[in-house]
């Protein structure tokens, strides 16, 4: 066996008919679950390599993993994260986010870049809720409307706001498939887009009279402009998305990602 703190033998009580089932270590269990196990989904989740992650096991418990016993723990997160993507949702969501960051993935023996999308919702109850995350070669309002098309297959019937960035297309791909959502563009991309338009030296006194312009005129409105009047509460959920996008961390696998 292989645990947390080192390698050590177990002998298994066997029976005559084969019967005999052992409750704390399984039929051909060859490691402890829990610390070890944790560890390599981390490293696995972080980017690395099954060799890299058989090397940093080793140098910190002693004991030593083949590709194969790391390959079978990284495997037990697809079914349970399958089950995740599928879940049925809320019906109703007062305001969702949407938005995509990229990574970059091996593929066909190279690395490319692969649109991460993220939908977060906000419920009823004021409990925020990661609703789905997908995977694509590119950011394009055509694959946002094939993940509203899963949003509303899997029950969600309306959405009462949504928060979005200044994608070609993409209030258009969310009307088409939730109507009555009132569609809030991003005011920090609206921002930078308009200071593509003015000169360096300007750009500072724009900004401060532009505000002027998007500035709520009540306290009552303004508490709730704060909240869905950007995308930066989404860009918060991306896990550790700065350390993520550094060059030198790259994915594997789509599955890795």
């Amino acid at each position: 066996m292989k645990s947390e703190h080192g390698e050590f033998e177990l002998n298994v009580p066997r029976d005559r008919n084969g019967s005999f089932e052992p409750e704390v270590v399984k039929k051909n269990q060859r490691t402890m679950t829990g610390e070890i196990e944790d560890k390599i989904l981390a490293l696995y989740a972080h980017g690395n390599s099954y060799s890299q992650i058989s090397e940093l096991i080793e140098d910190i418990y002693g004991v030593g993993f083949s590709k194969g016993a790391i390959s079978t723990v990284t495997d037990k997160i697809i079914p349970l994260l399958q089950e995740w993507k599928t879940r049925p949702l809320e019906e109703i969501y007062p305001f969702i986010f949407l938005d995509a960051i990229h990574y970059k993935v091996k593929e066909d023996g190279r690395y490319i870049s692969k649109a991460f999308y993220t939908v977060l919702g906000v419920r009823v109850d004021d409990k925020k809720e990661i609703l789905g995350l997908y995977l694509n070669k590119s950011e394009g309002a055509k694959f946002w409307l094939q993940v509203l098309t899963d949003l509303s297959n899997r029950g969600v019937k309306d959405i009462l706001m949504a928060s979005v960035d200044g994608l070609k297309g993409f209030p258009e791909a969310i009307n088409s498939v939730y109507p009555n959502t009132e569609v809030q563009l991003c005011i920090v991309h609206q921002i930078r887009n308009s200071l593509k338009y003015v000169g360096s030296a300007n750009q500072k006194e724009f900004a401060k009279d532009l505000k002027k312009v998007y500035q709520a005129f009540t306290k009552e409105e303004a508490d709730i402009r704060k909240v869905i009047y950007t995308t930066n509460i989404i860009e918060s959920v991306h896990p550790n998305s700065e350390h993520l996008l550094k060059p030198k961390v790259l994915f594997l696998t789509i599955t890795a990602c």
